[in-house]
């Protein structure tokens, strides 16, 4: 390994006042990416040209919130759950939109209206890049908010394709009215669930907001895992029940090609009930925030 550009004794380099002991931070984990899976504090000091203490302290931090770990035995120090976490959830919400880029300028131009793309994230799922449709009157959306899975049609293709044992924590959960017309019986969504593993897509009407319509289908991963969904939406009055039978096969397309670039082998497992598998992003009990 060599010194990383921005540390204490790397030439040329001038830390600004407040920005030395989160660059030391940064520094020390970025020695796990090309060293040992495994390092000691004397290792990183000498790498680093810092005092024992000073490391020391920072890897107490880093411990403290899970991004490394210590081997009791061996007092070595690696990378922790926290940090795989973050470095998955990077990964995961990058490859999906560069995946997903060309198929959805080719599904707003088929349909016309807004196309979305979600991805699941810990306690429900969050609209990460949408195309907004060329209407005047047209619908929009809040990227990088979080919403829950059990309303509109893109939470619900998550939901549907979850793991059994964490898809009924949340039916056993809260489940939110963010409308007058959210599903909120639990055995009523279940049965809707079973429905969307039957067909492959899902589709809403004023689920979520309560003027909005749409169609989704659910991306998987290089594991089989469900990621996200893909989904066309517009104003209700233009969801209509005909537009849905047209529009859906657009989606299911949709849908094929992403989680092919996302790498996923074989068969899609949409529409093929039991073939969920299980995701890392496990959801959380807590309620997503609306309005």
């Amino acid at each position: 390994m060599t010194t990383r550009p921005g540390t204490a004794t790397h030439p040329g380099t001038t830390a600004q006042p407040g920005t030395e002991t989160a660059g030391r931070v940064i520094d020390v984990l970025l020695l796990f990416t090309d060293g040992p899976d495994e390092l000691g504090v004397s290792g990183i000091a000498r790498e680093l040209g810092l005092s024992k203490a000073v490391v020391h302290r920072i890897l107490q931090t880093l411990v403290g919130r899970g991004m490394v770990a210590l081997d009791q035995e061996s007092r070595l120090y690696r990378l922790g759950p926290s940090a795989a976490a973050l470095g998955a959830r990077a990964l995961r919400e990058f490859d999906l939109r560069a995946a997903a880029a060309a198929t959805l300028r080719r599904l707003q131009a088929d349909t016309g209206e807004t196309v979305t793309l979600s991805a699941l994230v810990p306690g429900g799922r969050a609209y990460v890049d949408q195309i907004v449709s060329t209407h005047e009157v047209k619908m929009t959306v809040e990227l990088g908010r979080r919403f829950p899975l059990h309303a509109g049609s893109s939470g619900k293709c998550c939901l549907a394709y979850l793991p059994e044992p964490w898809r009924e924590e949340i039916l056993a959960a809260s489940l939110p009215a963010l409308t007058d017309t959210t599903p909120t019986d639990p055995g009523d969504l279940r049965a809707e669930l079973a429905g969307i593993r039957e067909l492959g897509y899902a589709s809403s009407h004023g689920e979520r907001q309560s003027d909005a319509g749409s169609v989704a289908s659910p991306l998987f991963g290089l594991d089989g895992a469900v990621r996200g969904a893909v989904s066309v939406c517009g104003p209700r009055s233009r969801v209509t029940p005909a537009f849905i039978r047209d529009c859906a096969p657009r989606v299911v397309e949709a849908a094929r090609d992403i989680s092919a670039a996302l790498g996923l082998p074989g068969a899609w497992p949409a529409g093929r009930p039991g073939r969920a598998s299980a995701s890392p992003t496990r959801p959380r009990k807590d309620p997503a925030p609306h309005d």
